[in-house]
């Protein structure tokens, strides 16, 4: 089963011995054959939201909410359980100093996604 673990930080960016460690996992988990992919998303401050209202497309700059922590990037894992999940997760660089969601990935069948 296919799950997405959404990384949450603070924002201020990562520092070089931090993005070591996010190679470092990556290189494993990839190894492991848990790694589908993953990337780190651009600072918050070059979000656009969108939302549609009545039928009218709203566009606004930057993200949906002011939080503490913003998403920072993702981890796409394939793992057998939730709890094989877990603790992939656990082992993200950012889960010391933010958080990681992990969400199944719904797959539609019939689309074949």
């Amino acid at each position: 089963m296919k799950y997405m673990a959404l990384i949450y930080t603070d924002g201020q960016g990562t520092d070089a011995a931090v993005l070591e460690k996010y190679m470092a996992f990556g290189q494993e988990a990839r190894a492991a054959g848990v790694n589908l992919g993953g990337n780190e998303l651009a600072p918050v401050s070059t979000a656009t939201t969108v939302r549609v209202r009545d039928g009218e497309t709203l566009v606004t700059d930057g993200p949906y909410a002011e939080a503490k922590e913003q998403l920072g990037g993702y981890f796409l894992l394939e793992c057998a359980s939730i709890d094989e999940a877990v603790e992939w997760a656990a082992q993200i660089p950012g889960a010391a100093s933010g958080a990681v969601e992990v969400r199944p990935v719904h797959v539609d069948e019939e689309a074949g996604s």
